[in-house]
């Protein structure tokens, strides 16, 4: 089975990916690679795909992964309805809300600091 996929590319601290179809067992670097559809730079969102090209492989039954759904349907690739796209509204849940700062009582603000200062300046 193929697999619509980012494979990592660029130097070290900077990536680009690629969108490589291929066998869906492979390691995304390693691999044998189909076909290359497409290529994305995450710092500055920009995204190049082949229309024809993804649209002929999505045809032929590839598997692409969630975020390539995402640049794909950003491109204006026609998806079949068996792709599922993921769910933006996802909300990581805060394990224990209770510690954070903003949720601590608030501290009183006493007013001898501003007695001393004015000791202080005579």
């Amino acid at each position: 089975m193929l697999a619509i996929r980012l494979q990592r590319v660029g130097r070290a601290g900077y990536p680009t990916y690629r969108l490589a179809v291929q066998e869906s067992q492979r390691h995304p670097s390693s691999g044998r690679v189909v076909a290359y559809v497409g290529s994305y730079n995450p710092h500055t969102k920009d995204a190049t795909v082949q229309v024809e090209l993804a649209q002929k492989y999505l045809d032929n039954g590839a598997q692409p992964t969630p975020r390539v759904v995402k640049l794909m349907k950003e491109a204006g690739v026609k998806l079949p309805k068996w792709v599922v796209e993921a769910n933006v509204t996802k909300q990581k849940s805060i394990r224990h809300a209770d510690k954070l700062r903003k949720n601590q009582p608030k501290e009183e603000v006493t007013e001898a600091p501003a007695e001393e200062a004015t000791v202080a300046a005579e």
